[in-house]
C-alpha cells in the first residue's frame, strides 16, 4: 500500500515537470484535484486556500491571413468538472470576444470568426470561464489566457519617402556618398526572414552604385562633369526575404543633381572688339560691352574685368555688371579728337573663386584686345582757365581794362570767337567786354564800400555758328581805397555838470569808416585849431581809436551858457590821409554830489529872474490870443466881399453858367483884344480884364510861349496852374475852357480874323493850285469879280 502511495506521487511529479517543459504550442494542462496551501496573510494573517484549476486546453497559436472556407480552429476549453452531461456552460470574454472568436458554449471549442492580421494586432488576451447552468455558479474560477498570431511574408518592403533627392559635386572621386535610402517591412523580423531586406539597383549604372545592407548610394564613375550632364535619376529595389526568390519588394526613385565646382576658366568668344566714342562723350559714359563665357554657374561662374594694358587704360575704364557677368567699358576722361583718334586696350577677365583643386587645369582668366575710335563733333569755345579772379581798385576810371578771357575753339578748324558778358549777372551793366578779344572794362565808377564783389559771366560764343558757346565765371574783387574819411560812430548826447572839476572825463568817443585798410584802422582826435586855446575843453587821444573829454577848468554855469559846441577833427592813418569834423553838443547840467545828472531844462534859467510857473504861462497864453485875432483878422479882409462878376440872385458857386447872349463881333473890342485870337503867333502877354476894375495892381508874370511847347495836356496843365496861382481871380469856383487847334499849317490861317492885323487884300489865287479838293473853297474867295458883283 505505501509502495503503491509512492507511485503516484512520483508520477504526478513527472507528469507535471513535463508538462512545464512541453513547447507552449502544444502544452495540455489537466488539473484533477484541489491543492490546500495554508499560509498566513500579510495583514491578518487568515488561514488562505489556493484551489487548482481543472480547465484543460491545447492550443494558444493562430495563423494570419488565413484563406479557408471554413472558420479556422483556435482551441478547445474543457474542464474536468464536466462530465458531459451538458450542465455547464463556456463562457468567453476578452479581445475580440464575440466578434472575432466565437466560443462553443456547450463544448468550449474555439473559432476564429474573420482573417487575422498580425500586423494590426499580434496577440490577443481572453479570459474563460465555466458556469453550472442549473445554479448559474462558476465551477471553475475566472482564467486568463493568450492567443498569439503567427506571422506569415505577406508585407512587401517600404521606402520611407516615394522619391530622394540628392546632389554631389562634379567631378568627385569613386566612392563618394550620396545619399542612404532605407525600407521597412511590416513583417516580423524574429520570424524567418519575412522582414530580412536586401537593396539593389535597378537604373542609374554605372554611375552610381548601392550597399545591398545598408541602403548607401554612391559614385561608380571619376570626374563626371555637370557641363556634360547634371541630372541623374537612379531606381533602387528593397527585396525581402533576404533577397531570395520569393520574397516581396518594392522601389523608390532617387535623383541626383551634380552640383557646379570651379573647373572651367572664362573664355571670350572674339579676340578682338571694336567700339567709338564721340569726343563730348562726358567721363562715365558707357561705350559698350564685352563678356567672357563660363561654363561654370554661380559664384564660380563670378568674373572680374580689368584693364591689363593699352595707350587707353588712363582715359577708360572698365567696370563688372554683377548680374550679367559682363565688363562695361566706359569714358574716364575727357577725351579730344584732335589729340588723339584711336586707342588700344588689352582687358582681362578672371574668376573671382577659383578653386585650388583644379588649378592645375591652367590660368582660370583671358584677355582680350578692345578697339575704341574717337569721332570729330563740333565744339563749343573752351575757356583757358575754369574761372577767372580778377582785381581791381575802386577809384579805376570808366574805360580802364581790368582783365582779360581767353577761349578758342578746340576744333580743327579755329573758328573765330566772340565775347559778350551775360546781363542777367550784371544787371547795372557796370562792366562790359570787347567782343573781339574778350578784355574787360569798367563802364560805370566802383564803390567797394556799396558792392566789394562782382560775379559775372562771360559768354564766348562761335562766330560762324552762333549755336556753339560756352559760359565761364569772372570773380571781380574791388580793392579798398581810402576815399572816406572816419567819423563819429555814434551821436553823443554830452553834458557838463555845474560843479565839475578841472581835469574831469565827460565824455569818449569813438569812430568808424567805410574804408577796410588791410593794416586795420587807426584813428587820431584832435580839437580844431580855433578851439584849441579855448578854456572850456580839452580832447586826450587814447590811442585806441577812442578819444576823451575832458574838463579844462573848475565850475559851469548854466545861466551864462546852456550850450557848447566843440568841434573835432577825426583823421585816419591810410594814403591817402581823409579827415573829418564832428561837432559835440556839450549842455551843462545840474548835477548831485556823485555827478549824476538832475536837470538840463531852460526852466531852471528864467527861475532867478523872479517870474514863477503861474507867470509864464499866463504871458504865453496872451501870446497865444494875439495869435488868433491876427490870423481872424487877415482871413476877414481877404475874404472882403467884391462885385461879382455875374449879378443873380441864384449863388453860381459849383455851378456852370451859361451864356446865350450873341457877342459883337469883331467890332466888340472892350472885353477881349480880337488882334490876339486873330493872330495866335503873336506874343502872349498877361492882359488886365478889361469888365473888372482890379483894387490892387499885381505883378504880370510871364508865361511859356505857346509856340514852345505844342503839346496839348502840358498846355492845359500850364494854364490851370496859372489860374489857381492868378490872385486875381474869382474866389469862388469858376470854368475855364481852353482851346487849341495848333499852328504851323502848310495853307497858313484861312480866317478873316486877321483882317485887322493884315495890311491889304488877300490873295486866294494859291487855292487854285492845291487841286480838286479846294476847287469850292477857291471859287469861293477865288475871284475879286465875283466878290465886286
Amino acid at each position: 500500500m505505501r509502495t503503491y502511495s509512492l507511485l503516484t506521487v512520483l508520477l504526478w511529479s513527472c507528469v507535471f515537470h513535463v508538462i512545464r517543459m512541453m513547447p507552449s504550442q502544444k502544452r495540455t494542462n489537466k488539473h484533477s484535484h484541489s491543492e490546500r496551501i495554508t499560509g498566513l496573510s500579510e495583514n491578518d494573517g487568515k488561514t488562505l486556500h489556493r484551489t487548482k484549476r481543472g480547465w484543460m486546453w491545447n492550443q494558444f497559436f493562430l495563423l494570419e491571413e488565413y484563406t479557408g472556407s471554413d472558420t479556422q480552429y483556435v482551441g478547445k476549453l474543457h474542464t474536468d468538472q464536466d462530465k458531459g452531461d451538458g450542465n455547464l456552460k463556456y463562457i468567453l470574454t476578452g479581445d475580440g470576444a464575440g466578434s472575432l472568436f466565437i466560443i462553443d458554449e456547450n463544448t468550449g471549442d474555439i473559432h476564429a470568426a474573420k482573417k487575422l492580421d498580425r500586423e494590426e494586432k499580434s496577440l490577443y488576451v481572453l479570459r474563460a470561464k465555466a458556469i453550472d447552468r442549473k445554479t448559474g455558479r462558476q465551477v471553475e474560477p475566472e482564467s486568463e489566457f493568450i492567443i498569439k498570431i503567427h506571422d506569415i511574408n505577406d508585407n512587401e518592403p517600404k521606402f520611407t519617402k516615394d522619391m530622394y533627392t540628392a546632389s554631389i559635386p562634379e567631378m568627385s572621386g569613386v566612392g563618394t556618398s550620396v545619399i542612404q535610402v532605407t525600407a521597412t517591412d511590416a513583417d516580423d523580423a524574429n520570424y524567418g526572414n519575412s522582414a530580412k531586406v536586401v537593396y539593389s539597383i535597378l537604373q542609374g549604372q554605372p554611375y552610381f552604385s548601392v550597399d545591398p545592407e545598408t541602403g548607401i548610394i554612391k559614385t561608380a564613375l571619376p570626374d563626371m562633369s555637370r557641363e556634360n550632364r547634371e541630372q541623374y535619376q537612379v531606381v533602387i529595389q528593397a527585396k525581402d526575404m533576404g533577397g531570395q526568390m520569393g520574397g516581396l519588394s518594392g522601389t523608390t526613385t532617387v535623383n541626383i543633381t551634380l552640383t557646379d565646382v570651379n573647373d572651367n576658366p572664362p573664355r571670350f568668344p572674339q579676340s578682338t572688339y571694336q567700339f567709338s566714342s564721340p569726343e563730348s562723350a562726358p567721363p562715365g559714359t558707357p561705350l559698350g560691352r564685352i563678356k567672357a563665357n563660363d561654363p561654370d554657374v554661380g559664384e564660380n561662374a563670378e568674373i572680374e574685368y580689368s584693364i591689363s594694358s593699352g595707350d587707353g587704360s588712363d582715359m577708360f575704364d572698365i567696370v563688372t555688371d554683377k548680374d550679367t557677368q559682363e565688363g562695361i567699358i566706359t569714358v574716364k576722361k575727357h577725351l579730344d579728337f584732335e589729340n588723339k583718334v584711336l586707342y588700344t586696350l588689352r582687358v582681362e577677365a578672371t574668376n573671382t573663386h577659383p578653386d585650388p583643386r583644379f588649378l592645375q587645369l591652367g590660368p582660370f582668366k583671358d584677355t582680350t584686345l578692345v578697339k575704341i575710335s574717337v569721332e570729330d563733333i563740333d565744339e563749343p569755345p573752351v575757356f583757358s582757365r575754369p574761372w577767372y579772379l580778377i582785381e581791381v581798385d575802386e577809384d579805376a576810371k570808366e574805360g580802364s581794362i581790368i582783365g582779360q578771357v581767353v577761349a578758342q575753339d578746340p576744333d580743327i578748324a579755329k573758328n573765330a570767337i566772340k565775347y559778350s558778358v551775360d546781363r542777367h549777372t550784371d544787371l547795372d551793366r557796370i562792366f562790359n567786354i570787347y567782343s573781339g578779344n574778350g578784355s574787360l572794362f569798367i563802364s560805370k565808377p566802383l564803390d567797394r564800400e556799396e558792392t566789394p564783389w562782382h560775379n559775372i559771366t562771360v559768354i564766348a560764343t562761335e562766330i560762324n555758328n552762333p549755336k556753339q558757346s560756352s559760359q565761364i565765371p569772372v570773380f571781380i574783387r574791388i580793392l579798398d581805397i581810402n576815399d572816406h574819411a572816419p567819423e563819429f560812430a555814434n551821436y553823443y548826447e554830452t553834458f557838463v555838470c555845474e560843479n565839475a572839476k578841472a581835469g574831469q572825463l565827460i565824455q569818449t568817443v569813438s569812430a568808424i569808416d567805410k574804408d577796410q585798410p588791410p593794416r586795420g584802422h587807426k584813428f587820431f582826435f584832435e580839437l580844431v585849431p580855433e578851439f584849441t586855446a579855448q578854456p572850456n575843453f580839452s580832447i586826450v587821444d587814447n590811442k585806441d581809436n577812442t578819444a576823451g573829454i575832458m574838463t579844462k577848468r573848475n565850475g559851469y554855469s548854466r545861466s551864462k551858457m546852456s550850450t557848447y559846441l566843440l568841434p573835432v577833427i577825426i583823421f585816419d592813418n591810410d594814403y591817402p590821409i581823409q579827415s573829418s569834423t564832428g561837432t559835440l553838443t556839450i549842455r551843462v547840467c545840474a548835477c548831485d554830489s556823485r555827478g549824476n545828472m538832475q536837470s538840463c531844462n531852460a526852466e531852471a534859467l528864467l527861475l532867478p529872474a523872479g517870474l514863477s510857473t503861474g507867470a509864464l504861462v499866463a504871458i504865453l497864453l496872451c501870446i497865444i490870443i494875439l495869435l488868433v485875432l491876427v490870423v481872424l483878422f487877415t482871413a476877414l479882409k481877404r475874404q472882403r466881399k467884391k462885385e461879382p462878376l455875374i449879378v443873380s440872385k441864384d449863388d453860381v458857386r459849383d455851378n456852370i453858367v451859361t451864356y446865350n447872349d450873341e457877342g459883337g463881333g469883331e467890332e466888340d473890342t472892350q472885353a477881349f483884344d480880337i488882334g490876339t485870337l486873330r493872330n495866335p503867333e503873336a506874343r502872349e502877354e498877361s492882359k488886365m480884364r478889361r469888365d473888372v476894375t482890379p483894387e490892387t495892381i499885381f505883378q504880370i508874370r510871364r508865361t511859356a510861349p505857346l509856340w514852345e511847347n505844342i503839346d496839348v495836356q502840358d498846355f492845359i496843365h500850364r494854364r490851370l496852374k496859372e489860374n489857381d496861382l492868378d490872385p486875381a481871380a474869382p474866389p469862388y469856383d469858376s470854368l475855364a475852357t481852353y482851346a487849341y487847334e495848333g499852328n504851323d499849317s502848310i495853307a497858313n490861317s484861312l480866317s478873316s480874323l486877321e483882317s485887322l492885323t493884315t495890311e491889304g487884300n488877300q490873295d486866294y489865287e494859291y487855292l487854285s493850285d492845291w487841286g480838286p479838293r479846294f476847287k469850292k473853297l477857291a471859287d469861293m474867295y477865288g475871284g475879286e469879280d465875283s466878290d465886286r458883283d
